[in-house]
């Protein structure tokens, strides 16, 4: 049975002991009956775990169901956008052409064209730390979590190397999750002096996301290579899978943006929140949620060992409009996470617990260890109330070829989230079919 199978017969046996219709649970998805006809059936895929989350709250599931319903997504997920071939593919036999010749037939052949070996699927605990399982979220933003694991194995530019990642402002922290600089230069200045922070004008948003209507945040998983020690040359152990548009609850975000509100279209869901604020040229308002996914590529475990936020600008927040995402949302899961405070002087990355309905859901702590059957599941959350920040967080790795620092960022570029003090605020009125103070 395919991973896509296994969780669709998840879906189909909470439904069937809830009793509910597909109408009745796609009312409550916000969802089409036929899309989740389709889920249940395993023709399709949720592209983010909120939707995956609010169809067990819905069906009634105990703790034990979700978190087998979250692995199940988890691992069908990560399926999806390795793109592994199930079987090689073999190519037709040609017939035997007969000669004039009275000689025997020859024997048949059949060439098999060899296909990519698939990837290893974590099939083991997906939350790991030292002496304890860490449950990071199986909440409605999911936790949101994207699993798109994508290949950041071989040494070359991409690989991380041993060694610091000098930048602005740092601070250790227990917290991480993964971006990717594709090769780019750390922010600012070399060895432990900090860079000039800067104070211009803010700079547009950088865009992010694919459009589509169901198309997932998109993956970014190459890394920063730090510099390298003397003898040390390791390969790249870890692939990633980053998502930086991820909302509180699956619904409650706000983005600051230039344009006026009649040029501004309707909110969209979670899912096409990259695309959107890219063509809005939006910045994150106040908070930014980070998600990242991690796994091992090799034999092998990697010890996680650390997290750095390094801000690498500070500037005055725009005079821009804020757009609130939903006019109201709330639910039982608040994901354990890692807090950064933009506007310390060296931010750091604090864990914090989360709930769940009345249950404590631990902090996260370092040190993980992630192999290719255990992946790890993290989440950060940044916040600002003063500044413009441009930053990023380095995670700090050790494993059987070495030791390094894997960058976490906006695919080569800082992440943006800015404060938004006495700015406009505006909704969505569905009822008017535009936003209003």
């Amino acid at each position: 049975m395919s991973e896509a199978e296994d969780f669709a017969r998840l879906m189909r046996e909470l439904k069937e002991r809830a009793g509910l219709s597909y109408g009745a649970l796609a009312r409550r998805l916000h969802t089409s009956t036929s899309t989740l006809h389709r889920y249940c059936k395993g023709e399709a895929l949720p592209a983010e775990f909120a939707v995956v989350d609010r169809f067990a709250r819905a069906c009634g599931s105990t703790r034990e169901e979700a978190l087998d319903l979250h692995r199940a997504w988890l691992l069908a997920d990560a399926r999806r956008r390795a793109g592994v071939a199930e079987m090689p593919v073999p190519v037709p036999v040609p017939e035997p052409v007969p000669g004039p010749a009275p000689e025997p037939e020859p024997e048949p052949t059949v060439v098999v064209m060899p296909g990519p070996e698939p990837e290893p699927v974590a099939r083991g605990a997906w939350y790991r730390r030292r002496r304890a399982a860490v449950v990071a979220a199986v909440g409605v933003t999911a936790g949101a979590v994207a699993v798109a694991l994508l290949a950041a194995t071989g040494p070359g530019p991409g690989a991380p190397h041993a060694g610091g990642s000098p930048g602005t402002s740092t601070g250790t922290g227990t917290g991480a999750a993964t971006g990717a600089a594709r090769g780019a230069p750390t922010p600012g200045g070399s060895g432990s002096a900090p860079a000039p922070v800067a104070t211009g004008a803010p700079e547009p948003a950088s865009p992010a996301g694919s459009a589509g209507a169901t198309a997932p945040e998109p993956v970014r998983t190459s890394a920063s290579p730090s510099a390298s020690a003397p003898g040390r040359d390791p390969v790249a152990p870890l692939k990633a899978a980053v998502r930086s548009h991820v909302w509180t609850a699956g619904c409650d975000h706000a983005y600051l943006s230039e344009r006026g509100p009649g040029s501004v279209p309707p909110p969209p869901v979670e899912a096409d929140a990259p695309a959107w604020a890219a063509a809005q040229r939006a910045v994150h308002a106040g908070t930014q949620i980070v998600e990242v996914t991690l796994h091992g590529t090799g034999g092998g475990a990697v010890v996680l060992e650390d997290l750095e936020v390094r801000v690498a600008a500070r500037r005055k927040p725009p005079a821009w409009n804020v757009y609130q995402m939903s006019q109201g949302c709330g639910g039982g899961l608040t994901p354990a996470a890692f807090a950064v405070n933009l506007d310390a002087p060296r931010p750091l990355a604090r864990p914090v617990a989360g709930n769940d309905g009345g249950s404590t859901l631990p902090a996260p702590a370092f040190p993980l260890r992630v192999s290719a059957a255990e992946p790890a599941v993290l989440r950060v959350a940044a916040a600002t109330t003063g500044c413009d920040c441009d930053w990023f967080l380095d995670l700090r790795w050790t494993g059987p070829s070495g030791s390094g620092t894997l960058r976490i960022d906006e695919g080569g570029r800082p992440l943006r989230t800015s404060a938004a003090p006495g700015r406009p605020v505006y909704g969505y009125a569905p009822e008017q079919g535009r936003w209003a103070r």
